[in-house]
């Protein structure tokens, strides 16, 4: 994947956060146009009418399209993503919805998004249809986008018809490029946005290091990895001098803002935090990696709607698949490298997710033993850490 195609995606996913529409090419050099549900105007559906000729869609992920009533469970893939390189991966892929005069602006939110329209399927639009969405589609890669882009994993797309059909338009649509230039749009292959996130790990250069006394472990240094297209930092705080011929006790930590920094009662993070730097230091030494990948990989506004949801009587399982992700969106791909290059490749682990024994493993790490990691509950997250044990398979 080389730089162009890096900046393409980039541009893409901000664009998609400002609410703009995007172009997305495909592999058989057909092009249409989405926009996020999230982000999207009123006028958008009349946008990409006009922009295309095509008749907009709402694309959804299968997830979502269960929780609607409207696709059938399928064997779920593994957490994280289902793949072994911490690509983005299939998961249950994604479904087009459309209803005979098309869906309108509110109506695509109501259906993307949990707070605004009721579960029961009855309730749903007259004549609402659910279609497959193959994967490397613009259907499919429109999801993605948003999925990268931390919103909800919800799109409205509109193809150019095909060039029998689209008389003038099949012109346009015969050189992307051109066409997407023509109407002041971002233009992204759907290729691309598939290799974008492996890509982008593999990437991931030492920017900055630097000594940082912790109170308990005076002797930390803080590694700074950042990746190719200038996303958020992962960080590797290594306490004492490990010895990379031995297994190094390590903790894979995903960022959480309410519980590291503020202290929310609502999960065990900032007790598995401040628990793991304790521990390595009395250990002696070991490696922390704080990852980049808040609310399980659905971004921290996410994860707030996730807490809305729960506090409606769901679980954290059933909130995030409600929102349409998986229950666990990480990676480990990144662990992975930042450890390759800070010359770790034996770890000893302290988790009590088994997945992460395995993607890790995946990766290329080799995992000689699980240090058990665990902490009291204290009255708010009860629940939290029973659904972890019940349904995530948490050993503890």
């Amino acid at each position: 994947m080389d730089e162009a195609a890096v900046r393409a995606v980039d541009r893409a996913l901000a664009a998609l956060r400002r609410g703009e529409v995007v172009a997305i090419e495909t592999a058989d050099g057909t092009v249409g146009a989405a926009v996020s549900v999230e982000s999207v105007a009123l006028d958008a559906v009349e946008r990409l009418k006009a922009l295309t000729g095509g008749s907009p869609r709402l694309v959804v992920t299968r997830r979502r399209a269960m929780v609607l009533g409207l696709a059938d469970a399928r064997p779920a893939p593994a957490s994280g993503d289902g793949s072994s390189d911490g690509s983005l991966g299939e998961g249950f892929g994604a479904m087009a919805l459309d209803r005979p005069g098309g869906l309108s602006a509110d109506q695509a939110h109501a259906l993307a998004d949990p707070e605004q329209h009721p579960l029961a399927q009855g309730r749903l639009p007259a004549g609402l249809t659910a279609a497959e969405a193959c994967p490397g589609s613009r259907e499919a890669t429109a999801v993605d986008l948003a999925r990268l882009a931390r919103l909800l994993p919800a799109a409205i797309t509109a193809d150019l018809p095909p060039a029998a059909d689209a008389g003038a338009a099949s012109t346009a649509a015969a050189n992307a490029a051109e066409w997407a230039a023509e109407h002041d749009l971002l233009l992204v292959r759907a290729a691309d946005v598939a290799d974008y996130r492996v890509h982008v790990v593999r990437t991931l250069r030492l920017v900055a290091d630097a000594r940082v006394p912790l109170v308990g472990s005076e002797n930390t240094r803080i590694h700074a990895f950042r990746p190719a297209d200038g996303g958020p930092e992962h960080l590797a705080i290594v306490i004492g001098d490990p010895d990379p011929e031995q297994p190094v006790l390590t903790r894979l930590h995903s960022e959480c803002f309410t519980g590291d920094l503020l202290g929310s009662l609502r999960c065990d993070c900032g007790d598995q935090l401040r628990g793991a730097i304790a521990e390595i230091a009395r250990h002696g030494s070991g490696v922390l990696l704080y990852l980049a990948q808040e609310g399980r990989g659905i971004g921290l506004v996410n994860k707030l709607r996730a807490y809305r949801i729960q506090d409606s009587g769901f679980d954290t399982v059933d909130a995030n698949e409600i929102l349409g992700f998986e229950a666990d969106e990480r990676v480990y791909l990144p662990a992975a490298e930042m450890l390759r290059q800070l010359g770790f490749p034996a770890v000893r682990l302290m988790t009590n997710n088994p997945e992460k024994l395995r993607q890790l493993a995946r990766c290329g790490i080799a995992v000689v033993e699980r240090v058990a990691h665990v902490f009291p509950a204290n009255g708010h997250n009860d629940a939290y850490l029973r659904t972890k044990a019940e349904r995530s398979g948490h050993m503890f």
